[in-house]
């Protein structure tokens, strides 16, 4: 099946959705994920599932995490900005 030249593929998306969610995307790009996600009922949910994170992350506080999770999740990070 071939795409349309102006079709947003689902891993373009993923890539673009911080900034949709953040409304940085130029108003063509926005229209072409807004397009996407009126056919593709995995990207709405994957839309939906980010916007839930967000939301559930954003009322974390640095104090709530045990000493131990902290230094966890910031190697984990560590190793990813390594590896990437």
């Amino acid at each position: 099946m071939t795409l349309p030249p102006d079709d947003l593929p689902c891993q373009e998306l993923v890539e673009l959705v911080t900034d949709y969610l953040e409304g940085r995307l130029p108003d063509p790009e926005r229209r072409r994920f807004d397009a996407h996600l009126q056919g593709c009922s995995g990207c709405r949910n994957y839309l939906e599932h980010m916007r839930l994170t967000i939301q559930a992350v954003g009322a974390l506080r640095a104090e709530s995490i045990e000493p131990e999770m902290k230094e966890r999740l910031l190697g984990a990070f560590r190793d990813w900005r390594r590896s990437g």
